[in-house]
């Protein structure tokens, strides 16, 4: 049986109602009132994992505004978008995030940005906009004025009150020492022990998506990779691919196989800086400068192969802008061989100190129902036992020819997370020598066309090092941008931190917070 046939079965509907656009790509367009029963058959008889949720203002030419479903749908290698349409009038659509909460940020946002309320919302407050943006001011709606919109007095974010004698409120941040950027974090304490978490994100909203329709779409990929400084090869490639996709671009073997080598590179750069920073919450001294210079010979190695040290500018539209000579990968086998070493005495030393472990073994606990109802992705949700990887189950650039292993662990604690981390490492090593030594003799990049094509939409995804990114483009009657949807994994695994907190004490929160590493700036674009 096809996918088609398969979707369309288990929706109920005829075969002709699921369409595949794209290979990988299905679409099937429904009411508003059967969102939510559609949601329940796609997640229990698909085995479907939303990944995205959004709305697009197609007043103009539809008279109506669309909300879309995102599902991941690994057991047939393929994505499903259930599209419905929205009657401006009503402005509202039922909600999911009850029965599947993965849905409650999103949903949110679509009400913050367009302005649609999801009708029986268990939380339906403000998550993108701050108190003092004016209401009625919905910036992803098409009519939204080019002009800056002036400040209104706001009340104070509703944080949850505090109730029960010895019961405290701890706050932390919004503003936090050194270079990270701004979030609020809110604890309800009893003594030590942490009873509650909450968040206020967003302090960087950036408006990222509406920046891309107001930009020539060459330049996007600019923007794209700006999304998240630690992140910039996966974003770049989520938003190349979705172009690619849209305009039947194929890219050339050997740009693939280099694309791979920068995720991997990408990959194994920010896991070494994150176990050396889990190493320095713990105030373990010698782990922590060992892994800051395993991160800085890699980030060195990257500038002298590619002229940047975080690979900007490499990504390009067809393919990429640097390649590989030989002899730069002897260079990189041989610093990979160096690294490999130094990185194992690195895992050791930390996994063999106890005054370590004792610090991270059952602490900031997610468990794998509550990982999977949240929607949590990526190598959060791989430490939680759940074993997900658009690297295998929706392959891309140069994966589906590769040898490699999806490390799972199921503690869910900070330990399995450093875990994940270590056994992801060594699997990027088994990639890189793969690729290196099948490097395909093609062009680096190919011809790409003056225009997109019109009326058309097509999704780009990459299993990056946080988890997946995916770029979902629509373009105009004249082939211009017309909607880009950012989904950056930190924005579906924020709720999962939220659940990790409590039942551990405040000083905890650190190493907690460490060992998801979220981006700022990747959540709130």
């Amino acid at each position: 049986m096809t996918s088609v046939a398969t979707v369309a079965e288990a929706l109920g509907v005829p075969s002709w109602n699921v369409r595949e656009r794209r290979p990988g790509e299905l679409t099937f367009d429904a009411s508003a009132a059967a969102l939510p029963d559609v949601a329940d058959r796609t997640a229990a008889s698909l085995g479907g994992r939303l990944i995205s949720l959004f709305a697009t203002d197609e007043r103009d030419t539809a008279g109506t505004f669309v909300v879309h479903q995102v599902w991941s749908l690994p057991g047939m290698r393929t994505f499903l978008r259930v599209s419905a349409a929205i009657d401006p009038a009503a402005a509202s659509y039922p909600s999911i995030a009850a029965k599947h909460p993965a849905a409650n940020w999103f949903e949110r946002e679509v009400m913050d940005f367009f302005g649609l309320t999801p009708e029986g919302h268990p939380n339906p407050v403000r998550v993108g906009l701050h108190n003092d943006w004016p209401e009625h001011a919905w910036a992803l709606r098409k009519d939204f004025p080019d002009a800056p919109v002036p400040r209104v007095p706001g009340d104070f974010h509703p944080f949850r009150p505090v109730v029960g004698e010895g019961v405290f409120q701890v706050p932390v941040g919004p503003v936090h020492a050194g270079i990270i950027e701004p979030g609020h974090f809110r604890f309800g304490v009893a003594g030590e022990p942490v009873l509650y978490l909450q968040l206020r994100l967003f302090y960087v909203h950036k408006g990222t998506e509406k920046r891309f329709e107001r930009m020539p779409w060459r330049r996007g990929l600019f923007l794209a990779e700006s999304i998240s400084g630690d992140t910039s090869v996966g974003h770049a490639l989520a938003y190349a691919h979705a172009l690619e996709r849209l305009a039947d671009i194929d890219v050339p073997a050997r740009a693939s196989a280099l694309r791979t080598i920068l995720l991997e590179l990408e990959r194994m750069y920010n896991h070494t800086a994150d176990i050396g920073a889990l190493a320095t919450d713990v105030a373990f001294t010698v782990p922590a400068s060992r892994g800051q210079a395993l991160r800085e010979g890699l980030v060195r190695l990257q500038d002298e192969l590619f002229g940047t040290r975080l690979m900007r500018g490499v990504v390009a539209f067809g393919g990429v802008t640097r390649d590989l000579p030989p002899h730069a990968c002897d260079r990189l086998r041989a610093h990979l061989r160096m690294y490999e070493r130094a990185f194992d005495e690195l895992i050791t030393l930390l996994i063999d100190a106890g005054t370590f472990t004792d610090r991270v073994d059952g602490t900031g606990i997610l468990g794998n129902q509550a990982a999977r109802d949240l929607g949590v992705v990526g190598m959060a949700a791989r430490a939680s036992g759940v074993d997900t990887d658009f690297r295998r189950d929706h392959p891309h650039d140069a994966y589906a020819g590769l040898r490699f292993d999806v490390p799972v662990e199921e503690g869910g604690d900070v330990r399995a997370r450093l875990m994940i981390r270590a056994r992801e490492v060594e699997q990027s090593l088994l990639i890189l020598r793969q690729v290196l030594d099948a490097m395909p003799d093609t062009a680096i990049a190919t011809t790409v066309p003056d225009q997109l094509p019109p009326r058309a939409a097509a999704l780009g995804w990459v299993e990056a090092w946080r988890g997946p990114c995916t770029h979902w483009i629509a373009t105009d009657d004249r082939g211009e941008i017309a909607r880009v949807k950012v989904t950056d994994p930190s924005f579906l695994n924020w709720p999962g931190l939220v659940h990790a907190v409590p039942g551990n004490i405040v000083p905890d929160f650190p190493v907690i917070n460490k060992s998801f590493n979220l981006s700022y700036s990747g959540n709130d674009r």
